[in-house]
């Protein structure tokens, strides 16, 4: 045995071994799903306006906070971030401050005050979710590209174009609650809410809310209302109702909006704007889904935005079945069993545009019922395909879940996340920051990639069926000049890249193919020095490939992966990759830690604590089956 295949053998023993005894009792992996600062100091300033007793909570919270700022008296999303975010700033010299574990002439608060203003101060702010947080606090007045839309779009038959459900299903979850605030100009203020007026460089609160794109859309929504309203105080109290009841149907049983704390602490202010008292049981039962969505590790404890322990328990049971763990091992069969509990079984938002598709996804996270989309499905089902050959009850399970995601196929032959045919590109005219990645949820290449990869690989479905050849020929459409991927989900176009290359590998377009050899080309351009590979966070901003300088575990295994599935031998390039993989099972630094995962360019990225482990497994075994 040669030194490189033994290694890649021990490699693979190691990670084994530790994710087998990582596992929950109830047959679940848990690891962190961790998003910066950013809901650490939503709960906290929710939680202190709320008189929240935990203190021990909100102390971990503002130590978390305070931990993470810079030398320069910033927060930054990413190690990368050349000038730092002023949104995560401010967000965390507020959370700090209402904290009371701060106090505003702390030399830490200081430098932070001076960072934030020597960006402008709060009035350059331009993350829809921070003005909205501020507004509701009593920080600064309504952004006009919230307050100006009227409520009574909500009543819009969803048939019309500029109808709620227009937008995609994380947009509405959040909108809604923003309207409800913003059209009663609401603010929830206590004794304890501190003075940010001195973050102001001037009062000028940086809306944009005049761009002729904006008022266009205006025109179009105040038409319509026109059209349809008797007595506006009577379509105002309608709307209202309808907002209400939109989000309490929306509630799951944890009591969080739609599984996300972002969109449950929009939703909670909300519902106080709406005359709930701070101890109505829906209120509570929310704040107590927000605490249990907590995550202590390394020293640390932060809110998650979602627990991923459906997608962390399907892609670990993957990862551990494709390096040879056996379907029967106890580990992969309490995987599964708390899998097939997890799998949708009612309808939900994305029934609107896919009705007579029985109910068969899965969601992110454990608590999510009603929530499934198509990349936890593709996870769960590549999970469960082995039982699902002799097993009754995950064959049946397993293809309800394969009816599901071919349902799923947009019309243009790719694949969304969430909903189909939610590609209204009027909607990214809003003068709402993040509108053009958050309101809409298009066809992706890492989605349509990844569903192929599923169909062609575990479903034996390949071109010859009419719906994989449509998702080939969109992922041909969509590749950039330069031979790489666009990835939605992920950072960013080494993500997309590996996802589009082992997709059509899988349904069986021929490595010759000119896409997929330049595909191919452009990952080896990309490879660093050292023979890994590593992509920027600040990819998805740019709109092209920025490199760290440097290699991630995640992004590395994501490029061998393509390459492997591409590759008729193990290439020097290849071979120095592995090294490089295998180096990184025995570090333990930035790199490691890198974000990778994505959902809002330039202000939600995510380090997902389980993808150093479950990816450089996947492609190691992969490494081995094929050249080994």
């Amino acid at each position: 045995m040669n030194d490189l295949r033994k290694k890649v053998d021990q490699g693979i023993t190691q990670l084994v071994d530790w994710l087998v005894k990582e596992q929950k009792e109830d047959g679940s992996w848990r690891f962190c799903f961790e998003n910066g600062i950013i809901i650490d100091a939503y709960a906290l300033i929710l939680f202190r306006l709320l008189e929240h007793e935990n203190e021990e909570l909100l102390r971990k919270l503002h130590n978390r906070i305070a931990a993470s700022q810079q030398p320069d008296g910033c927060w930054r999303l990413y190690p990368d971030e050349e000038e730092g975010s002023l949104s995560a700033s401010i967000e965390a010299y507020y959370a700090l401050l209402i904290s009371g574990y701060s106090q505003a002439d702390d030399e830490h608060m200081q430098r932070a005050k001076a960072y934030i203003l020597s960006r402008g101060g709060i009035g350059m702010v331009r993350s829809t979710l921070t003005k909205t947080i501020l507004a509701a606090t009593g920080q600064r007045d309504w952004p006009r590209s919230i307050s100006t839309i009227p409520m009574e779009i909500l009543l819009v038959p969803s048939e019309l174009p500029l109808s709620l459900f227009s937008f995609s299903g994380y947009a509405r979850v959040h909108l809604v609650p923003m309207l409800v605030m913003g059209s009663r100009k609401f603010s929830l203020r206590t004794e304890r809410t501190p003075d940010l007026s001195s973050l102001y460089a001037n009062r000028d609160t940086g809306d944009e809310a005049s761009l002729p794109s904006h008022m266009a859309m205006r025109v179009q929504i105040q038409t319509g209302m026109e059209r349809l309203i008797g007595s506006p105080r009577s379509l105002r109290d309608a709307a209202a109702d309808k907002a209400e009841a939109f989000m309490l149907e929306r509630i799951e049983g944890d009591g969080t909006l739609y599984s996300y704390a972002t969109s449950t602490i929009m939703m909670i202010f909300a519902l106080l704007a709406l005359d709930y008292g701070k101890n109505h049981p829906v209120i509570q039962k929310a704040c107590q889904g927000l605490a249990d969505m907590r995550f202590d590790t390394e020293g640390i404890t932060t809110i998650q935005n979602s627990p991923s322990d459906i997608w962390d328990t399907a892609l670990i049971s993957y990862a551990l079945q494709e390096a040879g763990v056996s379907h029967r091992h106890e580990a992969i069969l309490n995987a599964s069993a708390f899998l097939l509990s997890r799998q949708h079984t009612r309808k939900g938002d994305w029934s609107k545009n896919n009705p007579n598709t029985p109910p068969g996804g899965w969601g992110f996270s454990e608590t999510n019922t009603m929530n499934p989309d198509v990349d936890d499905t593709t996870a769960a089902l590549r999970a469960i395909h082995r039982l699902a050959v002799d097993e009754p009850v995950y064959a049946e399970a397993w293809h309800r879940g394969l009816n599901w995601v071919t349902s799923m196929q947009n019309r243009d032959g790719g694949w969304p996340a969430f909903e189909k045919e939610t590609n209204n590109q009027m909607l990214t005219w809003l003068a709402i920051e993040g509108a053009k990645s958050a309101a809409i949820d298009p066809s992706e290449p890492d989605l349509t990639g990844r569903a192929l990869e599923y169909l062609g690989k575990f479903a034996q479905l390949h071109t010859n069926e009419r719906f994989v050849k449509r998702g080939v020929d969109w992922l041909l459409r969509n590749q950039e000049r330069n031979g790489s991927w666009y990835g939605r989900w992920g950072v960013c176009y080494l993500y997309g890249t590996w996802a589009a290359l082992t997709g059509l590998a899988a349904a069986g377009v021929p490595s010759s193919h000119e896409a997929i050899k330049k595909g191919a080309e452009w990952l080896l351009r990309m490879q660093q020095s050292d023979g890994g590979w590593g992509e920027s966070c600040r990819s998805d901003s740019k709109s092209h490939y920025v490199s760290i300088g440097a290699s991630t575990p995640s992004q590395t295994a994501w490029a061998l992966d393509a390459l492997i599935a591409v590759s008729s031998e193990a290439t020097p390039a290849i071979k120095r990759g592995i090294k490089r993989l295998i180096g990184f099972l025995h570090e333990n630094n930035w790199k490691t830690d890198y974000p990778t995962g994505a959902a809002l360019p330039g202000y939600f990225y995510v380090r997902y604590h389980s993808y150093r482990y479950i990816w450089p497994l996947a492609a190691l075994a992969h490494y081995r089956e094929k050249f080994g």
